[in-house]
């Protein structure tokens, strides 16, 4: 930098020092310095503008600047005849050792070179100037001389007078600075938190990861559930090991992929949680372009829980078709009936000419009244299947009323523990001492209640518990029934409510009792669902509406 650049400009009002250092030459220079810093705020234009104004008013060959500033650290500068020089030359190492020396309290002489705190400089005498702040020597001002005659006690005084008015404006300066750091620190962490606390108040899970597959942002959302993964234990790590339960072969394709192509990615995910009920999730891949570049930096991921809307879906599907197979059971049952009837009645009046002996002669009466015998069963066990489809077809109204749930559970149990159909099962019930009554029809109750805990001690061959349960939550009544069996396969939990359909051997079921079931809570304005784990277990609930509040001395 040449010496009509910045050296110049910050010191055009002080005045070099005559020859006889008169006082008033001296004053106007500290009055000319201390107006100058009066608007200064920053520490390192502060050590400039005294470090420049001093090196030219007392003709110095080299001036520099150094102090170690709380919160802010090393704040150094120089000058030489020419201007601003690399502030290098005043080496860190040697201001440190020269500070754990205890320096002088007051400015002092150095002539010896070996001792010189300015190094790459032909100067001859040093004049060492310590910055006080808060008591506390913190820096000092350094001046250089070409030659020991260049210096005396007046420009000593008018030094020591500067590195006075210096160390207060630098520290003044340096807390300034310090407060508005701090202010934009705490700006920058409320608009974080702000940010944060929009993202924790979606109703999504999101998180966010950069080109290096880091995770940058992880909301609350993201947190919980049986999937969730706490804040702290994601924010900056590979979101593949973050990750780790899900395929790293599928993830990183779609990670991948929205990197690649910039386009936007809705992908729909089923998940299943501990106690076996599914839950489904649209998952998107939001690319995030740097607005100058048009490059891919980030790529969010939005995961919105839509179980809700995937089982109204299918509920809606499986009512319009539960709705047609009545329609068409309504239809064909009664003519189905019919030549069941003459095939059963024909097969017991053949049967009791047998039993009479109108064929004495014939070598297969006995063949004949095996087969006889089979006819009359099938045709029964048909007239059972044509008895199903005629209740499933039937408009269940039935007689509605106030209905205590406990109650009916009460009584389930004992009609299922009469039964005997399993051996070791164990039943329990749990009910809520003061439940809502539902307005229900309560044999039309009882029949889905009893028809979904025979299925359950029928997945229970080696015995296990049964449990009835009915609790109150909101507007609504949840009844639960529990077993302790085999379970149900994934793939079949979305077909059970079909009619027709039916895990069982040829000849054990129909397929049309949980259809039934389903018939007979949908009509009453409750939802009828399931959840499984194999060989743990499966719970079907009923929700009901809430009719009344049940009186407390019931």
């Amino acid at each position: 930098m040449t010496a009509t650049s910045a050296s110049e400009k910050q010191s055009r009002n002080f005045l070099p020092l005559d020859d006889s250092g008169e006082q008033p030459v001296n004053l106007r220079f500290v009055s000319d310095l201390g107006r100058s810093l009066l608007f200064t705020v920053h520490p390192k234009k502060v050590a400039s503008r005294v470090t420049s104004a001093i090196q030219r008013s007392v003709g110095a060959e080299v001036c520099a600047f150094v102090a170690e500033l709380e919160n802010i650290g090393i704040v150094s500068c120089a000058f030489d005849r020419k201007g601003e020089i690399d502030p290098r030359a005043f080496p860190k190492a040697s201001f440190e050792k020269w500070l754990e020396l205890l320096p002088p309290q007051v400015g002092y002489r150095e002539e010896s070179e070996h001792e010189f705190l300015i190094e790459g400089q032909s100067h001859k005498l040093e004049y060492v100037s310590p910055l006080h702040i808060n008591g506390v020597i913190k820096g000092a001002i350094v001046v250089g001389f070409a030659s020991k005659r260049d210096f005396n006690e007046t420009k000593g005084f008018m030094i020591d007078a500067a590195t006075q008015m210096a160390a207060m404006s630098v520290n003044l300066s340096a807390h300034y600075e310090t407060a508005i750091n701090n202010s934009i620190n705490r700006a920058r962490d409320e608009h974080r938190r702000f940010t944060e606390a929009i993202l924790d108040a979606l109703p999504v899970s999101l998180y966010v990861v950069d080109r290096d597959y880091r995770i940058v942002t992880w909301n609350k959302h993201r947190e919980i559930g049986a999937k969730g993964i706490p804040r702290d234990e994601a924010i900056g790590r590979d979101v593949f090991k973050v990750l780790s339960k899900y395929p790293e072969g599928r993830v990183r394709d779609e990670f991948e992929r929205a990197f690649r192509t910039g386009k936007l990615e809705r992908i729909e995910q089923q998940t299943t949680d501990e106690d076996g009920s599914r839950r489904h999730w649209m998952v998107s891949k939001v690319p995030m372009a740097d607005p100058e570049s048009g490059m891919i930096t980030h790529v969010i991921t939005v995961g919105e829980d839509i179980t809700a809307r995937v089982d109204a879906i299918h509920a809606v599907a499986r009512a319009e078709k539960l709705a047609a197979v009545g329609r068409l059971a309504a239809g064909v049952v009664h003519e189905i009936n019919n030549p069941l009837a003459t095939i059963s009645a024909c097969a017991e009046a053949l049967e009791r000419r047998v039993d009479e002996g109108d064929f004495p002669n014939s070598e297969a009466v006995e063949d004949l009244a095996e087969y006889l015998g089979l006819i009359k069963s099938e045709a029964f066990r048909c007239k059972s299947i044509t008895t199903g489809l005629l209740d499933f077809s039937r408009l269940r109204t039935g007689d509605r009323h106030p209905l205590d749930v406990a109650e009916i559970l009460r009584s389930s149990a004992n009609l299922i523990s009469h039964q005997k159909r399993g051996e070791d099962i164990e039943i329990r019930i749990e009910a809520d001492p003061e439940l809502p009554l539902v307005k229900a029809d309560g044999g039309q109750i009882q029949q889905a209640i009893i028809a979904l805990a025979t299925n359950a001690v029928d997945a229970m061959p080696d015995g296990g518990v049964l449990t009835l349960r009915a609790t109150a939550e909101q507007n609504r009544v949840s009844i639960e029934i529990e077993d302790t069996g085999v379970g149900i396969p994934a793939e079949d939990l979305s077909k059970i409510f079909e009619p027709f359909f039916t895990t069982k051997a040829v000849g054990e079921g129909t397929g049309l009792g949980l259809a039934v079931c389903y018939g007979i809570v949908t009509d009453h304005g409750g939802r009828l669902s399931v959840r499984s784990n194999i060989d743990k277990g499966t719970t079907f609930t009923i929700n009901l509406p809430v009719g009344q509040k049940i009186r407390s001395d019931s």
